[in-house]
């Protein structure tokens, strides 16, 4: 099982609390970040895109970096570690992206990877005058769809003539090519979003249940992504967003989050429950699930592991046990000191590594 980190990128990281750390998104907080897992011997590391964020006390994601940018300078300062950068379909024309992942594929090459977003909240793309339309709620993944062809057509060939329904290329070019195999990452859940994945992708993260504590239940999601794969004759790989909490007692670990909790940010919650519910239909867990967490009392959805360095190690043995599972990306509640200690406290406690 491959180790991930999910970067800074947005405010307060992943946790709507008031309460939480800040986790202010700098170069360099991110750039320590970064190099404190390639020491640690992650394998990976996402960033995300986010053009305006929720608000509320805790400003969530009211502040982020641009994740090309981002990305493309944290290649230049990394060694190893695998670099997936996020491409929000809605705002940055393919052949765009697959221009720039070539160039990246330069600065650090065989280390770059794509993570393709179709884009759900309206009022992100409003802004900028880029919200296509409500029809965008039910095309997104066919317009995903052909996104991705485009982007493969020129790194395979380097010129790409697709005259689709949402993208009419004439001759479009690229040189240089990649030199290296570009892997295209998404998180469908739904099942046009688990079919997206089956037929495009070739790595997809599965939806953790909302837990603590249970690694166990992760199972599920990633054999559900085997099955739609299997159906299309194609090997997806498997990998489940966790939130890590650790401290040096279970109690005190459990006392952090129960402050977070304390601190729930209401307000953002409220905004993103708002937006996600005018795309009613959709069922991936990037905004559906936030329509029903308007009463929810945990600041962080998906799986949470919480506890000493001790239990935390266990909970990533049992993740690493799920048949199927390629990787683990973590998020952590604040930042740095968090995932030192995860390289220094928990990993020589892995029988798994």
């Amino acid at each position: 099982m491959d180790l991930g980190v999910f970067m800074p990128t947005g405010k307060r990281g992943y946790m709507l609390s008031a309460a939480a750390p800040e986790n202010i998104p700098t170069w360099d907080l991110n750039r320590a970040v970064l190099q404190a897992a390639e020491r640690h011997g992650f394998g990976f590391a996402l960033s995300m895109v986010k053009y305006r964020g929720f608000g509320g006390p805790s400003g969530f994601w009211d502040v982020a970096l641009e994740p090309f940018a981002l990305i493309s300078a944290l290649a230049a300062v990394t060694s190893r570690i695998r670099l997936i950068s996020t491409a929000a379909s809605l705002a940055m024309p393919p052949a765009v992206v697959a221009r720039m992942a070539a160039t990246m594929d330069q600065v650090a090459p065989g280390r770059i990877g794509i993570n393709v977003v179709t884009g759900w909240a309206k009022a992100e793309y409003d802004q900028m005058g880029l919200w296509p339309g409500e029809a965008h709620y039910e095309r997104r993944y066919d317009t995903l769809a052909e996104y991705v062809q485009v982007m493969r057509d020129l790194w395979a060939t380097g010129r790409c003539d697709l005259q689709g329904e949402f993208f009419r290329m004439t001759d479009c070019v690229l040189e240089p090519r990649p030199q290296h195999p570009v892997p295209i990452v998404v998180a469908g859940s739904s099942d046009k979003g688990l079919d997206f994945a089956a037929k495009h992708a070739d790595f997809n993260f599965c939806s953790a249940p909302d837990g603590v504590n249970d690694p166990g239940a992760c199972g599920v999601p990633v054999q559900r992504l085997r099955a739609a794969a299997a159906k299309h004759g194609r090997d997806v790989k498997a990998l489940l967003w966790v939130t890590v909490i650790a401290a040096e007692t279970d109690d005190a670990a459990m006392a952090k989050w129960d402050a977070y909790r304390a601190g729930i940010d209401m307000v953002a919650i409220g905004n993103r429950t708002g937006q996600a519910a005018a795309d009613a239909k959709n069922t991936d867990t990037t905004s559906t699930a936030f329509r029903h967490r308007g009463k929810e009392v945990a600041p962080v959805g998906g799986m949470k592991l919480i506890g000493s360095y001790a239990t935390i190690a266990a909970s990533m043995d049992r993740l690493a046990a799920i048949p199927d599972l390629a990787g683990v990306m973590l998020a952590f509640d604040d930042y740095l000191p968090a995932i030192e200690a995860f390289g220094e406290r928990v990993i020589p406690l892995m029988r798994s590594r």
